[in-house]
């Protein structure tokens, strides 16, 4: 037989909630006054709401957060005083410009305090699901322009997107993959993320780049600069780079990462003396697929060229120069006739003589600059190609001699 008496507490469930089986319904501009809800507020039910909200505006930001996890019925009074308009007043600082002036120390105390913030959001709705937690936290910064991708007028003067990027850090701190991804969906329908990052990476250099600017200053300020771990920064980078084939990941990157003052065009192409560096760097794996395509794709003499610089950087950076020879033997073997890799060895060969003859001219009409780097660049290629040329005999007499 059942009890009608009704019970005064909650029986702890044997299995855990789930948080989407929290509770559901959203925040309301009145605080419950049943006689559970007056019970929790201790001292707190003798005063009016009015006199309550007064005595918050003696608290710090996280003096309230520590409030707010006192009681359910205390979190609801909270929730209603940050609705209110003097509450949005003091908890929404908006002076994000000014603060160049001020110093330093200004701008350190307001991100300060968007991260107090977030910790009392996070708290304030720690029962809600993550769908209705955003939606709350986003009618409460809606009005707050300087957190919108393009919302402020000189967002290179801003700290709104930082303080927003801080916001959000310490509310999602912990969440696990996927409360993360659906923040991200949220963020990217709010700010038509999505859509703007089309346009840029489908149109031509510098035809949008004040939106590439915006993008940058999104990606990085809100999404990726305020974790202090790394695979979180990779988390988030990667919610922004997946969408996108791979020639759009490379032109996103470069718009978040590359120089500012040359967003709105495409960089200048690099030295070949560059590029070998950076193949050296990226290991013989990388190196030999990136040559092999070009022996595959007929450019031979483009590849020639290639090997020379490869023996160049090695002689500049005492590298072992028999790694540029067997990467060269190795790359050999890819062509499909004897004849085209016959072509390839003359065509190295010319490689050598036609940049030294370059060389040598720019030495003898004279123009030098202070470091006398012509005469300096002449040095390091002669011996390199007789470097270089020294492997490949000590090369071919040990296979002779076997």
């Amino acid at each position: 037989m059942t009890s009608s008496v009704r019970t005064s507490f909650t029986l702890i469930p044997h299995q855990k909630y789930r948080r989407s089986s929290r509770r559901s319904k959203p925040f309301c501009n009145t605080v419950d006054t049943d006689s559970e809800s007056l019970s929790t507020l201790g001292n707190f039910k003798a005063l009016p709401l009015e006199i309550f909200q007064m005595v918050l505006k003696y608290l710090s930001v996280k003096d309230i957060s520590m409030l707010s996890m006192v009681s359910k019925a205390i979190s609801n009074h909270l929730i209603n005083y940050i609705s209110t308009s003097s509450g949005n007043r003091r908890l929404l600082l908006q002076d994000f410009h000014n603060l160049e002036i001020s110093g330093k120390r200004e701008g350190s105390c307001v991100l300060e305090h968007y991260r107090s913030l977030g910790l009392l959001l996070k708290r304030c709705t720690l029962l809600l699901p993550t769908k209705d937690r955003l939606k709350y936290i986003h009618k409460i910064l809606s009005e707050v322009s300087c957190f919108k991708l393009s919302g402020c007028p000189s967002p290179l003067h801003c700290l709104g997107l930082q303080c927003y990027g801080v916001f959000l850090q310490t509310l999602t701190a912990g969440w696990d993959e996927l409360e993360c991804h659906r923040v991200f969906n949220f963020l990217c329908e709010l700010s038509n993320l999505p859509r703007k990052v089309q346009t840029v990476v489908s149109s031509k250099p510098g035809s949008a780049r004040k939106l590439e600017l915006r993008i940058r200053l999104f990606c990085r300020s809100v999404l990726l600069n305020h974790w202090i771990h790394r695979s979180d920064s990779a988390f988030w980078l990667t919610r922004i780079l997946k969408p996108w084939p791979m020639v759009n990941q490379a032109r996103l990157l470069y718009i978040i990462f590359g120089p500012v003052s040359s967003l709105n065009v495409v960089p200048r192409e690099w030295l070949m003396e560059n590029n070998a560096r950076l193949l050296i760097l990226s290991g013989n794996n990388i190196c030999f697929t990136f040559m092999a395509s070009k022996a595959v794709n007929g450019r031979a003499v483009e590849l020639a060229k290639l090997v020379v610089f490869l023996a160049l950087v090695c002689e500049k950076e005492l590298y072992c120069m028999d790694w540029a020879v067997k990467m060269m033997q190795k790359v050999c073997k890819v062509f499909s006739t004897p004849g085209e890799r016959n072509n390839f060895l003359q065509s190295v060969e010319n490689a050598f003589a036609h940049m030294i003859m370059d060389m040598l001219q720019s030495v003898m009409s004279g123009d030098r600059d202070e470091e006398d780097s012509s005469f300096l660049n002449l040095f390091h290629l002669v011996n390199a190609q007789a470097n270089f040329h020294k492997e490949i005999l000590y090369l071919t007499m040990r296979s002779t001699s076997t």
